[in-house]
């Protein structure tokens, strides 16, 4: 379908708009987070030193078949916390909810006495949030979950974390506010203000959370992204330390994190961005937490605001690039996009934090490489349209499709081939058209110039150029045609019978009348693109191309005269009259012709006609 001209003109901006438009609202709604968020996975995951002061104990697959299956005694996990806190821990947490009593109560005034002798053990305190919650308003929460025997506030932290969509934790909760409007904070701040200086110190200054003097990115459900380690923290079989094969003093200044690290323990598994399919425990996930905050790797993503911004200058540039570039150079500079991008990516993130989007950018400057590749095809398409057009004025639809699907045939400069030249000329024309007007004339010039351009047509030649009111055209080139001889007088025929309807009307309505004079030769000539670089014509020169000429301007109103040369080349196909040599300018020797008449199968058809019978008798 041709669209119109203004609609082709403005289609590469049309198409850049759509493209920007509909990528960014993708981006916006995060339609494929599905793969955005593992792309942005792999620079969260950091390989960097950890704070050896932060330990695990874990409750291992080794320390349940030591000492039974869970959940243990109570008073088990206060003896061995009072036994780290006493030899030295600088905070003993359990990831672990004590928050219904005990069906020994002895168990839980074991851990009461504990707390009331130690100032470093942490419980944890987990809030039930309600389902539905504002994007833009702080958590609702419904319920508290907190340890049923006495704890100081000061040793009690939030455990809760909320996974994105696709079930990965990314996000740490500093804080929520209680049903009184205090803010609790989570356990990862309190233990990480154990290690950090007192001007480092993180807390909630009433609408935001800071790092000493510096605010951190948080959003209104006072999350904040953290990174990963990629090496691993220490972990210890607790059932070493209940056992006294490891000495509780072996972690003395450390932070020591107690809680479940058993597959068996399946509920404290979670996803995250240093793997979806192999799950990481909630003690370790608050490790990392701890870490990133000691260690300032918080990180934030960029607005939407300036991630869309970012898009579309991405856009526009490689737009800009890529429009005035071939298909294949469009490709390196898409490589080169992908890969400049993905590196300003980890620059920004290592320098400044920030997490850019990564995968709809991309996906802009590829639907961009897409478009201009599209469009260029359809510019080159529109101009083969435009180029076969005007080329079939000169030679037949199948001979120009052949031509261009076969582009190695067409050589620059000129090659030697066997060909067919036919030369047509009207005969009577000028004194017609003194009796014409000039309108008139071209009227009937046309007419007789459309009857031999359809007729060469018909038989894949090439017309060559009009000449005055005579035609040159060529059988044989610019492809192959074995017999192309036969087709350049079949052509000429064609000419000979449409020409004398046209005659008929002349002489009706100007009391004269036309006819073709037509020559024929076939031979070797040089073909090709004949010129300057300036002006080059398709055209055909040598001997062969002047003695078709010659012949032409010897031949009668309605002969059609061919050359020995033709003749050995058609003789079983038509009817041919041998004529008396003639002398042509540029041979010595006169030169035989013959008279074609028609088919030969036609005439061998037309049983009552005796001499047409004779003339094929004859000719054989």
């Amino acid at each position: 379908m041709k669209l119109p001209n203004k609609t082709e003109k403005f289609l590469p901006f049309i198409s850049l708009i759509l493209i920007i438009v509909v990528v960014s609202f993708l981006y916006q709604n995060n339609t494929f987070e599905m793969i955005e968020n593992p792309l942005l996975d792999r620079l969260v995951v950091e390989e960097r030193e950890i704070n050896p002061d932060i330990k695990i104990l874990a409750i291992d697959e080794e320390s349940l078949e030591a000492i039974g299956k869970w959940p243990w005694p109570r008073d088990i996990m206060a003896k061995v916390s009072e036994e780290l806190a006493k030899n030295g821990a600088k905070a003993v947490w359990l990831d672990i909810l004590y928050s219904e009593k005990s069906s020994n109560p002895a168990e839980d005034e074991a851990w009461a006495q504990v707390m009331e002798n130690t100032n470093n053990i942490y419980h944890s305190i987990y809030f039930e949030l309600a389902n539905k919650q504002a994007k833009n308003l702080p958590l609702q929460m419904t319920k508290v979950y907190q340890p049923v025997f006495p704890v100081d506030k000061s040793r009690m932290g939030l455990i809760n974390t909320i996974a994105d969509k696709d079930g990965v934790i990314r996000q740490a909760i500093l804080g929520i506010q209680d049903e009184n409007g205090e803010m609790v904070n989570s356990i990862d701040v309190v233990l990480a203000n154990l290690l950090l200086p007192p001007d480092q110190q993180i807390y909630w200054d009433e609408n935001r959370w800071m790092r000493g003097t510096e605010p951190l990115p948080t959003n209104a459900w006072n999350q904040a992204y953290f990174t990963y380690a990629s090496t691993g923290f220490e972990v210890y079989p607790i059932a070493s330390v209940i056992s006294g094969e490891l000495d509780p003093s072996n972690f003395a200044g450390s932070i020591v994190l107690i809680g479940p690290y058993a597959l068996g323990m399946s509920d404290d598994l979670f996803a995250t961005p240093v793997s979806k399919n192999i799950r990481m425990f909630g003690v370790e996930i608050h490790a990392n937490i701890i870490q990133s905050l000691y260690d300032n790797q918080i990180y934030r993503l960029a607005s939407e605001t300036l991630g869309t911004c970012i898009l579309v200058l991405l856009c526009l540039l490689a737009y800009f690039l890529m429009e005035r570039l071939k298909a294949k150079w469009s490709a390196l500079v898409l490589i080169g996009f992908v890969v400049a991008y993905v590196l300003i990516q980890i620059i920004v993130f290592i320098q400044a934090k920030l997490l850019l989007p990564l995968f709809y950018p991309l996906l802009a400057v590829f639907l961009v490489y897409v478009a201009t590749v599209v469009l260029q095809y359809l510019r080159e398409r529109r101009e083969r349209s435009r180029v076969t057009e005007i080329f079939g004025r000169y030679v037949s639809k199948g001979v120009v499709k052949e031509i261009l699907q076969n582009k190695e045939e067409i050589q620059l400069g000129g090659v030697r081939r066997d060909v067919t030249l036919v030369f047509v000329d009207i005969r009577g024309f000028t004194p017609l058209s003194e009796k014409m007007q000039p309108e008139e004339v071209i009227l009937i010039l046309n007419e007789y110039l459309d009857l031999c351009t359809r007729a060469v047509f018909a038989y894949e030649g090439t017309l060559d150029k009009y000449i005055g009111d005579g035609v040159m055209s060529i059988f044989g080139a610019p492809m192959d045609q074995p017999d192309h001889a036969a087709r350049a007088i079949r052509a000429a025929l064609q000419m000979k019978k449409g020409s004398a309807q046209l005659a008929e009307r002349l002489i009706e309505k100007y009391g004269r009348s036309v006819s073709f004079g037509i020559g024929i030769n076939s031979g070797p000539a040089v073909i090709g693109n004949i010129g300057s670089q300036e002006r080059m014509d398709y055209t055909a020169i040598g001997d062969t191309v002047n003695l078709a000429a010659r012949l032409e301007s010897n031949a009668k109103p309605g002969q059609i005269l061919i050359s020995q040369n033709t003749y050995e080349r058609v003789k079983d196909q038509f009817v041919l009259t041998p004529l008396e040599p003639i002398k042509v300018k540029g041979k010595e020797q006169p030169v035989q012709i013959y008279q074609v008449e028609g088919e030969l199968a036609d005439f061998q058809n037309q049983d009552d006609n005796q001499e047409m019978k004779n003339l094929v008798r004859d000719n054989n």
